[in-house]
């Protein structure tokens, strides 16, 4: 269906696929507004381009006389030229054209060369046939007729996924809106989910009022509870996990992501894309929170404002100097070490797996890593260093706009969890009311971990036939 029939789906194709939507103008002229009905709201910072906050901008504005080639609707493309006769150096708020421009319009800016006492642009208030008034006096030079130019601005604002387009546009044109390439990622899939300020207008419409459960409940308690609920199941049933490219720095490590809560995977990717597990080095060493400085007897040292004097951490240093095949014993015959002697046969290229005893954490050589909380890093060996590592973590589905999002397979488990803790915290509830909940609670939430674990029957055939190991067809 390419067009949206009343359903659940509200964009069309062409808005979900190509993040666009279009119209055709039968009349033109100033002020045409077009209301984006994307499901993703548009983001407007200035139809300015060279205005810095015109990058926040998550769309773009097109205009066409046929919808085959279209034009960005900047300042540039509002640009009227008119030339206006000498007014003898005297400044005025009226400039007398040559000729009439019926493209130069109300809110327009002034611009030329020789033009004095405009150091803001001077805008246009009125046009009048060939007079034009301004909001600012302006004088022109006094000896020749000079060039000049009108231009809007900003040629169209937003508010509210509505734009109003200030430009001039012609009758039988039209007029697209398109959303830049990462706001129809973010766009992709979004049926998938349902929007938090969606889950909590339905929980008021279903379980609050006269002759229900809960008589009446504050919109802030629920949202209150219906984020503790998405914080929950984002740990270990929403599989909120997310991820980030980074290349390890030469001091061997990377800042951890903004919104993190808890790793899932560490790993490093050769040069054909092969991810290869880095594990954590919690029995090796540890990057310690704090290394005050000490005097000669060992007793910490405070400064002026009677806090420790953070000295270096030694434990650190030792770490970062320190040779990972020293703990591996990943040493080739290629290694001119003295080491080397011991591994004259390619001992552990050809041996790698088959040495009887070997402790599993050490005995690879992927590397470790340490959660450096003090810095607020992810510490490396060093022999990661120039690599590009992928961080797998954990949030908590709160940190950004984009994340209060719930799979549709958990939004029956989210009502529930929001019941049992509005009973559970209200006066007045009988305790076997407020257990029944509990149940339902865990019963629904038992329920999503099961839809959304997406186990499939092939997985678990190909599990009963050895995982993976097809033998024929």
């Amino acid at each position: 269906m390419p067009i949206p029939n009343g359903g659940l789906v509200t964009e069309t194709n062409r808005q979900y696929y190509a993040g666009a939507q279009q119209q055709y103008l039968a009349t033109g002229g100033v002020g045409i507004t077009m209301t984006s009905t994307f499901d993703t709201d548009l983001i407007f910072g200035s139809s300015d381009p060279t205005n810095g906050q015109y990058g926040l901008n998550n769309f773009l504005l097109y205009s066409s006389a046929n919808a085959l080639t279209w034009t960005e609707i900047t300042p540039v493309t509002t640009v009227q030229n008119a030339v206006a006769n000498e007014n003898g150096g005297v400044a005025s708020v009226n400039i007398t054209l040559t000729a009439v421009n019926a493209n130069i319009l109300v809110g327009m800016t002034i611009y030329g060369g020789g033009i004095t006492n405009n150091p803001t642009g001077a805008k246009v208030t009125n046009v009048n046939g060939v007079t034009i008034t301004l909001d600012t006096a302006i004088a022109l030079p006094g000896n020749a007729t000079t060039a000049i130019l009108f231009q809007f601005d900003l040629p169209y604002t937003m508010v509210d996924n509505i734009v109003t387009v200030a430009a001039n546009l012609l009758a039988n044109s039209y007029l697209k809106l398109e959303l830049k390439s990462t706001a129809v990622e973010e766009n992709y899939g979004s049926y998938e989910y349902t929007r938090l300020t969606d889950v909590i207008d339905n929980f008021l419409i279903a379980y609050v009022g006269a002759g229900k459960l809960i008589p009446s409940v504050k919109r802030s308690d629920i949202i209150f509870h219906a984020k503790r609920g998405l914080q929950e199941f984002s740990y270990d049933t929403l599989r909120s996990i997310r991820s980030q490219e980074l290349t390890v720095n030469n001091a061997s490590n990377v800042i951890i992501p903004q919104d993190y809560v808890n790793y899932v995977r560490m790993s490093w990717t050769d040069k054909f894309g092969v991810q290869h597990t880095i594990y954590p080095a919690n029995t090796l060493t540890t990057d310690p929170y704090s290394a005050p400085a000490q005097d000669n007897l060992g007793v910490p040292t405070q400064d002026s404002f009677d806090s420790n004097i953070t000295g270096t951490s030694q434990v650190e240093e030792a770490w970062a100097s320190n040779d990972p095949r020293r703990i591996s014993g990943a040493f080739t015959s290629q290694d001119n070490t003295s080491s080397s002697a011991l591994n004259s046969n390619n001992f552990y290229e050809l041996a790698l797996g088959q040495r009887y005893g070997l402790n599993p954490e050490t005995s690879q050589r992927n590397g470790w890593f340490t959660i450096n909380d003090r810095e607020g890093r992810i510490s490396f060996s060093n022999d990661l260093k120039g690599k590009i590592v992928v961080i797998e973590y954990i949030s908590d589905g709160n940190a950004y706009d984009l994340d209060a999002r719930i799979p549709k397979l958990a939004e029956e488990a989210l009502y529930a969890y929001i019941s049992y803790g509005v009973l559970s915290t209200a006066a007045r509830v009988p305790e076997y009311i407020v257990q029944r909940y509990k149940k339902e609670k865990s019963s629904k939430l038992r329920n999503a971990k099961i839809r959304l674990s997406n186990i499939k029957l092939d997985q678990i055939v190909q599990v009963m036939r050895q995982k993976s190991k097809w033998l024929k067809f």
